[in-house]
């Protein structure tokens, strides 16, 4: 194999153009044209270009240290994964998802929606219509290069210094001893901009010895740092990015168009005329181009394509417009035109020809290995896809097809194809599987095995005994990569096995995956045949090159059958792949509860993690699977797994907030009990993360049951920093309009309100009891974040209402008496009175009317098994009644009659608690225990601490004690940093107003007027 030449680091070698200047610093992986092994890392991982040795040559750094040089014209060794750390930016352009202005990096427009641009990050992470086509302008004015869509092409996993890497120092490393001294370890925490002008180039260290800071991983092609345990980042389409050099405008149009190909256009009119404007134009007569297949019959000097039709015209086209239309298989044995009609039922013979069929499926359902025993075989179409794909049954197994890869052998009345004969299906069959005489001795016995020819297979084999070693054919022989065991495993051809390992076939022989005959029964959901293999001692727990035992493949596949006898069968249910994932994590992936079932009854461990550090809880809340989390919380072994945290101190609370997971969240904090203010390594709980991305249902969660609002991250901001700190102008003027504090504060989320407003949030956390003094690193308050008199007020106001509350109920021997009106109002209408309690939560939301329409408590999420309204009291008949007993559930009683019973009036049951309308409604209140020692005791509301039951009456009220130790703390700590931006506390003022304040320049650039005195900016002054 041939070795790229090592060379040293030469930061001063020359860059001779433009194009060499503009690609130091990108970050990149393997190309095309790759043939240096694994330097890399392997497929996938990334690099930084150091420097051009020539306009040919260019020098990588890649993430595990390894420095070479690599082919960059003529042949391309390399593609560029991100080309923002390079400065690269397209002026005036803005992503149309995440709103990134202007783009840096590669610019991806849809090429069938108007004035639509995407950066690469959401590209790549599936935003945006996958069918639509898209192009790509590497650098600005470059040309655009017109690619395939996204539905079907393939993508590949990044990897190298991405989130959770472990690191040590670089080749460029010059910091000293930050890191603890030479080969001292670090974790990256995240990747960020060196500088504005380059994003995407540095990354955030911790170093184990506890310091922390920024280092380049691409700035000016400068590595830092080199990996020692790589990380995941994210997956990408490989063969849309660019290649690394390739700047040949040839190559805007369809790959390797020339003289003969046939090529047709299958974009919108609007699109194709748009995009004839500078290469030949459009003309109302070139309409046929769009509905007819042409030929290349010339390429101009300015690559455009000229193209001739069955009418005798030609037409100039740019090369973006037009598609290539592959070549049709020959050699096949039949008769075909290229435009094949098919119809489902059809008889279809699959091309034999690997490589043609390899090149076919491009673009069309791509090529695996497992479809190689279909090569050559006859089978049905099932399904006809919108783009004439094909999804066919072939050899026990259904594939994805381009219809160019499959040739038509007879219609789905029996009727040949392309004859008039009449000669009929059965006939063809028998003439298609007759024996092929071929020199593979080899060929015969695996074929026959693959088709079920039990007697064939003996015949072959006793022939092969009694003509001696080595004439005959062997019982192991591989014939497309596969032994005749593994071909009849995968088909479920059980006479032929045993007679295979009657002739003693190797049950571990592995075909060019590593898969064995057990992955080939896995694949075809052969049960009976995993059973005869387990017998004859195949070893059920082994691994492919993948890493992936024969249990991981029945769970991804949804084989039920497999699952289950594997597991029956003494597998290990919890064995990892590469990726780290147990048959529990893909189980989870696939929604399989069934499966996920089967493998907890069989102790598969819930708490190994995959390479990403996730444990199957973990996993759960990732992918937003509540049936999951429902099966693990209820089978869980320890109680505190639940709790467990990941390297980032994420928990799964953390990651189903983070991602608005909603039924999970409520799974973890109901059902599991879960630990709500438990602080990731940023010292942020589950409530900064739903906060910060306004979650509002996560939010009223959490806070509902009782999550503390006022804990600080490591900036020392609380829940309600975060929420002011996202507070738009916009979300001001809407707030100015709000005069009902109380509907504000119940309705949160519900009618009339922004679910998305994080002025609402705010406004919900202050009247809940959120801090407004508690003071951040900075030394702000949240009060400080908010530059707006209204809602300062609005958030005063709802802070005093919540502390007036508390004193009332705490004053009063009847806290329904002093209900607000908020707390009074139906949820859902907003117009009545609450008057319907819901069973068995025992929660009071809503009225008569509204409560028939509501199938889970507004509170708490539970099921509504019963709704009963509320009548007046039983014993006075002169109040409503206003106390919820314990456990019977029946509110019959007002809160004076309640005083002196022991047992309830309506059912005679003994009464444990008490729970006033207050706390039913959602509020706040003392929850009596009744005693029950002496008879003629009188019962009276409890003057120890409250009785705080399990489940929905969790009483929320109650806050940490600590705070003012914690505000002296941090008022000692806390050192002012006046130079800071702020409006994003992130970056340094270097930009300031004539009024006299001051912004940084990414923030300073946005204002119209000044955010602090409210002045229109009239000029804007830079710091140097």
């Amino acid at each position: 194999m041939e070795i790229a030449n090592v060379v040293g680091a030469n930061p001063g070698a020359p860059r001779t153009s433009k194009v060499m200047l503009e690609g130091v610093g990108a970050r990149v992986i393997r190309g095309p044209d790759w043939k240096w092994g694994k330097q890399d890392g392997g497929e996938g991982h990334v690099g930084t270009v150091r420097n051009f040795e020539s306009p040919d040559e260019v020098v990588v750094v890649w993430d595990n240290g390894t420095a070479a040089n690599y082919r960059c014209s003529g042949q391309f060794d390399l593609r560029i994964y991100d080309s923002a750390p390079t400065g690269i930016k397209h002026e005036g352009t803005m992503c149309d998802t995440c709103r990134q202005q202007p783009i840096f990096g590669i610019r991806w427009k849809c090429a069938e929606c108007g004035n639509y641009d995407l950066c690469s990050i959401c590209y790549h992470g599936d935003k945006h219509h996958l069918r639509h086509r898209f192009f790509r302008i590497t650098t600005p004015g470059s040309e655009r290069v017109y690619l395939e869509t996204r539905r079907k092409s393939k993508k590949i996993a990044v990897r190298g210094i991405f989130p959770s890497a472990r690191v040590v120092r670089g080749v460029d490393w010059q910091w000293e001893d930050q890191d603890g001294g030479n080969g001292r370890r670090g974790k990256v925490q995240d990747i960020q901009d060196w500088s504005a002008t380059s994003p995407k180039s540095a990354a955030y260290i911790v170093w184990d010895n506890g310091t922390k800071n920024l280092y380049r991983v691409g700035f000016e092609g400068m590595a830092d740092l080199k990996v020692v345990s790589d990380a995941k980042g994210q997956t990408v389409y490989r063969d849309h990015l660019p290649c690394l050099g390739d700047q040949g405008s040839g190559r805007s149009g369809p790959p390797d168009l020339k003289i003969g190909d046939q090529v047709s256009v299958d974009l919108e009119l609007e699109i194709v005329q748009s995009l004839q404007l500078g290469h030949g134009g459009w003309t109302d007569g070139m309409v046929e181009c769009l509905s007819t297949t042409g030929t290349v019959v010339g390429i101009d000097e300015d690559h455009d394509i000229v193209v001739a039709y069955n009418s005798g015209n030609r037409w100039t086209f740019n090369p973006a417009v037009l598609t290539k239309i592959a070549a049709p298989p020959v050699g096949e044995g039949f008769n075909e035109t290229p435009q094949q009609q098919f119809a489902v039922g059809d008889v279809v013979q699959i091309c034999s020809d690997l490589e043609r069929i390899k090149m076919l499926q491009r673009g069309h359902g791509e090529w695996a290995d497992g479809m190689t025993p279909t090569l050559g075989k006859v089978g049905h179409v099932q399904q006809i896809y919108n783009d004439n794909d094909l999804k066919v049954e072939v050899c026990n197994t259904t594939w994805t097809y381009n219809p160019l890869a499959v040739t038509k052998v007879a219609s789905r009345d029996g009727t040949m194809h392309g004859t008039t004969s009449g000669e009929r299906l059965s006939a063809l069959l028998k003439k298609l599987f007759e024996t092929h005489v071929s020199g593979d001795v080899n060929e015969e016995l695996v074929k026959s095995a693959a088709n079920g020819d039990a007697q064939k297979c003996e015949e072959v084999l006793k022939q092969s005994s009694s003509a001696g070693a080595g004439i005959g054919p062997d019982v192991n022989g591989v014939f497309a990569g596969h032994t005749a065991l593994q071909a009849a495993s995968q088909n479920g051809h059980l006479e032929v096995i045993t007679i295979l390992l009657r002739f003693h076939a190797d049950v571990e022989i592995e075909d060019k995956d590593g898969d064995r005959a057990v992955h080939h029964a896995a694949f075809g959901d052969e049960a009976a045949v995993m059973q005869l293999l387990a017998h004859a001692g195949a070893d059920l727990n082994a691994r492919n090159k993948r890493r992936q035992t024969a249990l991981h493949i029945g769970v991804n596949k949804g084989h039920i059958g497999v699952v289950k006898m594997l597991l029956e069968l003494g597998c290990h249910p919890s064995l990892q792949d590469s990726e780290g994932d147990t048959p529990l994590h893909d189980a989870i992936s696939k929604k399989r509860d069934d499966m996920l079932t089967l493998l907890l009854d069989h102790n598969a461990d819930i708490t190994l993690t995959n390479n990403n550090g996730f444990n199957a809880l973990h996993h759960a809340a990732l992918r937003g699977n509540p049936s999951a989390m429902k099966i693990l919380l209820a089978k869980l072994p320890r109680p505190w797994i639940v709790d467990e945290k990941k390297d980032d101190g994420y928990t799964a609370l953390h990651l189903a907030a983070l991602n608005n997971h909603v039924e999970v969240a409520e799974q973890l904090v109901l059902s599991g009990k879960a630990n709500m203010d438990l602080q990731n390594v940023n010292l942020q709980t589950a409530l900064h993360l739903a906060v910060e991305r306004q979650h509002t249902q996560i939010v009223r969660l959490l806070v509902r049951e009782g999550a503390n609002l006022n804990i600080p991250d490591k900036d020392g901001d609380t829940p309600l920093h975060e929420a002011l700190r996202h507070h738009t102008l916009s979300q001001l003027r809407q707030l100015q309009d709000v005069q009902d504090v109380g509907k504000l504060l119940m309705g949160l989320g519900t009618q009339g309100s922004d679910k998305k407003s994080s002025a609402s949030i705010a406004c919900f956390l202050a009247g809940n009891g959120a801090d407004l003094g508690i003071k951040n690193k900075k030394g702000q308050t949240p009060l400080d974040l908010c530059p707006d008199p209204n809602l300062c007020k609005t958030l005063t106001k709802c802070h005093k209402e919540k502390q007036s509350g508390e004193m009332e109920m705490s004053t009063h021997t009847n806290p329904n008496s002093n209900v607000s009106s908020a707390m009074d109002e139906c949820l859902v209408c907003s117009d009545a009175k609450r008057d319907t309690l819901f069973q068995p939560c025992g929660h009071v939301t809503c009225c008569s009317a509204c409560a028939p329409r509501v199938k889970k408590c507004l509170l708490c999420r539970e099921s509504v098994a019963n709704r009963i309204k509320i009548e007046e009291c039983m014993v006075c008949s002169d109040k409503k009644s206003a106390v919820l007993f314990k456990p019977c559930g029946h509110m019959c009683a007002c809160d004076s009659c309640s005083q002196i019973m022991k047992k309830c009036v309506l059912c005679r049951s003994q009464i444990e608690l008490m729970v006033p309308m207050t706390v039913c409604a959602g509020g706040l209140g003392n929850i009596c225990e009744v005693k029950q020692e002496p008879e003629e005791e009188i019962v009276k509301p409890s003057t120890s601490e409250p009785v705080i039951p399990q489940g929905p009456f969790m009483n929320n009220g109650g806050r940490d004690t600590s705070n003012d130790i914690q505000k002296l703390q941090q008022q000692l700590q806390d050192i002012k940093d006046q130079t800071m931006c702020p409006v994003c506390l992130d970056r340094l003022k270097n930009m300031i107003f004539l009024c006299g304040h001051g912004l940084c320049q990414m923030c300073g650039d946005q204002m119209t007027e000044c955010p602090i005195c409210r002045k229109a900016v009239e000029k804007r002054i830079l710091l140097y």
